[in-house]
């Protein structure tokens, strides 16, 4: 399992980063990204501390560990600055929270998302066909989640994703220990959503390309 959006208690999770990346590799996870929430008030406090953290405790264990950040409830105006100052603080991969249907997220944070260059647009809820195309032509990964109330419009997105052939990733958003997920469930979450037993693994693939295009 490759999850690239976590959430430690320097947010909203409930475990300290070397807890959660040890209950990920316990679990059988190849790599973890802590992307805690982040918006001007705390994005230069939090952000370095995951990524020391992490270089600290990386040799230690056996998967990849990657510091990263998810934007979140920011005007969609602040969006494409942050995703810049982000990456300048060390985070690795840069979320977005999305326009879930769960959440009251401001219009237009989508496209805000996908025109900054985000890694990944988390959970984007009833997404539109125009931004789907965008975000394919900008290499913007598409998340499907197992996160409870986010994860109801994952049929939603993969269908939209797949009319247009965008990439699509897996992640939990995880939140606590119980939040992290196998790769079994994974794959039952996936075709849950709609994709087809035969691209299953493609959609690992799109995650272990991040990966890989990090350069770790």
């Amino acid at each position: 399992m490759i999850d690239l959006h976590t959430h430690s208690l320097f947010s909203d999770g409930a475990l300290l980063p070397s807890e959660l990346a040890r209950r990920a590799q316990f679990t059988g996870y190849k790599a973890l990204a802590i992307t805690d929430h982040v918006d001007s008030s705390n994005i230069d406090f939090v952000i370095p501390r995951i990524a020391g953290a992490l270089k600290d405790i990386a040799k230690y264990l056996d998967l990849t560990l990657i510091p990263g950040a998810e934007i979140t409830h920011v005007p969609p105006e602040l969006i494409g600055k942050l995703v810049s100052k982000a990456r300048k603080l060390g985070a690795k991969i840069v979320v977005v929270h999305g326009e879930t249907v769960a959440e009251p997220v401001i219009q237009g944070t989508n496209r805000a998302a996908i025109d900054a260059g985000a890694d990944i647009l988390a959970h984007p809820g009833l997404i539109s066909t125009a931004d789907m195309k965008k975000a394919k032509q900008k290499g913007v990964a598409i998340e499907i989640t197992s996160r409870k109330g986010h994860c109801l419009s994952n049929g939603h997105v993969v269908k939209i994703a797949m009319e247009v052939g965008a990439d699509l990733i897996i992640n939990t958003d995880s939140h606590n220990p119980e939040d992290l997920i196998t790769i079994e469930l994974a794959r039952i979450i996936l075709r849950s959503a709609g994709i087809a037993e035969n691209a299953v693994e493609k959609i690992f693939a799109n995650s272990q390309k991040l990966v890989d295009r990090i350069g770790l």
